[in-house]
This record gives C-alpha cells, structure tokens and sequence, in this order.
C-alpha cells in the first residue's frame, strides 16, 4: 500500500463512531465534541489528492485544513506520521515505502533482541508481577503470584512460567529494563480501558511490545508512567506494531525531555518553567495570587503537560486537540532537524527568503520564526495551559485559597472543554507573550 495511505487500518475493534465506548462506560467518560465537518476537517479525499502522482504531498495543503478542521478519523494515522515527521513530505511514494520498510525490519530486529531476553515479548501475553529482584535474580514461582496476565486463549505455551525467565544478565540496562516490564503491564491494562478496542487482548498485547521495545532502545529514560497514555492512539490508528511503534517513537523526540528526571529535578519541571514565566508575563496579578498559595512552580498543570490533556477531553477529543497542535507547530524542516541539527536562525532566514516556505510552517511555529525566538518560548500545550488559567482567572482569584482549591477549579473543565477554542486561545496567548518579550 502506498505510504499516503499507509496502513491506516479498517479501525480494528472501531464501530462506526471510530472509538467505540464499552456499553457499561459511557456514563463515565467526557462527552465527545468533535465532529468531522465538511469543508473544514481534513477528508480522505482531499487528503489523497493532495499528493501527486509521485508521491509529493502538499503539506500546506494538509495544514490549512487540518489546522481548520482537524483529520477525519479514518486517516488520522497516516496523517499523523506526516505531522509527527516520520515522513518528509517532500519524498516519494516510493522512497517513503523504503524507509518504512527499513524502520519495520529495525523494529522487529530490536523486538527480537528483546524476546531473547523476556519471552513474553511478542507472546500475546504481558508481565503484571515482577520478574526479578533489583540484584536482577529471578523472582521463584512466579507463576503462582500471576505474574504473567495470560490474554490468549491458545493452550499452547501454558507452560511453567519460570521456564520462559531467564537468568537476567549482570548488565544494569538489562536489568532496568526488566524491572519496568511489569510496570508497562499495570499501566497498560488501565489505560483507555473504557475502549472496545481494548476488549481484544490482542491489542493489549500490541500496545505492551510496543512500549517494551520502546523502554529497551531508550537507555536514558526507559519507560515512565504516562507513556502508555501517549503510545495508546498510535496503536489504535496503525494496524502495523511497527508502523505505531515509529509514531510514538517521533511524539516522544519532542516529548521524552518531560520524562527525563534526575535526582534533583523532574524533566516537566522546564515546561512548568516555562508556563511560569508566561503567566507572569500576560497576567502577573495572577501569577503573583498562585504564588502566593505556594504554586508558583505551578506542579497543579504537571498532569496536563505530561500525558498533553488525555484527562481533561474525551479520547476522540484529545485526538483533535493533539492533531491541531501538530498541524499548528509544524515547520518544513521537521523531518530534516530530525537527521541534523538545524539552527532557528537558519531556518529563519530561509523563511524569509523564501515566501513559499511560509505556507508550510503551522501558525504556532510560524510566529516564532517571523520573531527570531532562539530561546525557545515553549511548546504549544505550555500556552494552553496558560489559556486555561486565564479562562478562570476571575475563578481562582475569588475562590482558591490554597493549592487544593486550585486543582478542584481546573478539574471542572474536565469534558467542557472545545479543542478548537482552547488552541485559539493559547495562539492568542502566544501572541501576546511574544508581544511582550519581543527584544529589539
């Protein structure tokens, strides 16, 4: 199949709403806005014909309406791996199936590196207990504490679960990694459990390979909680383990700093930085009453730039909220800084050069490059953050009177809240930032 088309699946385990809700579930979760409008949300349609008959696509194209309208949901998955830059659009068809092919051989040579060393990889089952003590001894009898969640119905390889563990190596990164798997699994069986897709155990099983290679192949940070919330949808949209895998794997290039954590610092703590000094600087009577409460690290928003708003929207929701921000922080040189080191000031200058460049950066990204901002004034879902606090800035003046009132106030846009306004605030938001701190 051609790469504009990918392997986007028929939505496995999707009804005709795309992301059917459980029957017993849907009096818990937030009520879905958005709606796929004509004219406006990007359509099969208009999304195949805007590659030509060699395979270069219009990314301006894509951006005007998606940035509009969001995708369509039978083509978010392909569209996706556009905006997320694992696909230049100035490639081919046919270099684009090379380089996917390439990616799922690499994928599946790192998947096998990591069944030699835990079986229950690529086994259609996932780990819930520990496998090993932090010495990296094997746990004994395991079997007995359900150490393995069994999601396949086969009888074959109901063997004694301590035949599969091996002796773990002397090697820390291997034992590190194994003392994450069955963390993976107990997130993995909570995350988006509301979904049918969900029901199959094979899905389950797909979206614990994926963040189990994942957690093999980044040494730095491994696997955090959260992650599975982001690598959900991708295992959703793509049919292809691998192809998902390499979705995710480009969302955590730009996200895997939040997860980065040391003994003194966590890697979010940059982004709440951040957020801090914007706030600050549009509405400082604000800033100044959060301070004043002992939030001025603003820790209460640490959920909603970690997993990028997952709670606060239904699951189709935070799909459309996420697909707007890729559309608008997109710039022609995505793919590119993904190979090498790009400098703004570069890509600044050829912007100006070149009027038909400017069609191609998303209207977020666009404003910092028009404004040379080499010092990085933070990511799109920083200044929805600040958006929020600004939509209950009347709220938290008059009611919180500590952090607690703080949370509860927030929490309440919990399901009430319009992805599309809530990006035209933030870039109003952005605007005005940027306004301020303009240097001459």
């Amino acid at each position: 199949m051609d790469c504009c088309t990918g392997d986007s699946q028929g939505l496995i385990g999707v009804t005709g709403d795309f992301f059917e809700i459980r029957q017993d579930c849907r009096d818990d979760v937030p009520k879905t806005r958005f709606k796929p409008k004509a004219g406006k949300t990007l359509s099969a349609k208009r999304w195949h014909s805007s590659f030509t008959e060699e395979g270069y696509l219009d990314i301006a194209r894509v951006l005007q309406r998606a940035q509009r309208g969001g995708v369509h949901p039978s083509i978010k998955g392909v569209v996706w791996e556009f905006l997320l830059g694992c696909y230049d659009p100035r490639s081919t068809f046919d270099e684009r199936t090379h380089l996917r092919q390439q990616r799922r051989e690499q994928y599946e040579s790192w998947k096998s590196e990591c069944q030699e060393m835990e079986r229950t990889v690529g086994s259609g089952k996932i780990l819930t207990m520990p496998l090993i003590t932090e010495d990296g001894e094997p746990i004994p009898d395991s079997s007995s504490n359900d150490v393995v969640h069994q999601l396949s119905t086969e009888t074959e390889g109901s063997q004694n679960i301590e035949q599969n563990i091996e002796k773990a190596s002397p090697d820390k990164k291997v034992i590190q990694w194994k003392l994450s798997l069955h963390q993976i699994g107990l997130d993995v069986v909570r995350t988006d459990r509301t979904l049918v897709f969900y029901e199959n155990p094979n899905n389950l099983a797909k979206l614990w390979d994926i963040l189990a290679v994942y957690s093999w192949i980044d040494r730095d940070v491994g696997y955090c909680q959260g992650m599975s919330d982001l690598c959900s949808p991708m295992a959703i949209l793509l049919e292809s383990e691998a192809d998902a895998f390499w979705c995710f794997e480009h969302l955590m290039r730009r996200l895997r700093g939040n997860f980065r954590c040391t003994s003194s610092s966590v890697g979010v703590q940059s982004q709440l930085a951040i957020l801090s000094s914007v706030v600050k600087t549009i509405d400082p009577k604000l800033h100044e009453h959060l301070e004043n409460l002992d939030g001025g690290e603003y820790l209460f928003a640490f959920r909603m730039l970690m997993v990028l708003f997952r709670r606060e929207f239904s699951f189709l929701d935070s799909l459309y909220l996420w697909e707007l921000m890729w559309a608008m922080e997109y710039n022609p040189y995505l793919f590119a800084t993904y190979q090498t080191e790009t400098s703004l000031e570069k890509r600044s200058m050829e912007l100006k050069e070149n009027d038909r460049l400017q069609t191609q950066y998303g209207r977020f990204e666009k404003k910092n490059v028009k404004n040379r901002r080499t010092d990085q004034p933070g990511s799109l879902s920083v200044f929805l953050v600040a958006s929020i606090l600004e939509a209950k800035n009347k709220q938290l003046l008059r009611e919180a009177r500590g952090l607690d009132d703080v949370v509860k106030i927030l929490n309440e846009i919990t399901g009430n809240m319009d992805a599309k306004k809530a990006c035209t605030a933030a870039l109003k938001i952005h605007r005005k930032y940027l306004e301020k701190t303009k240097t001459t």
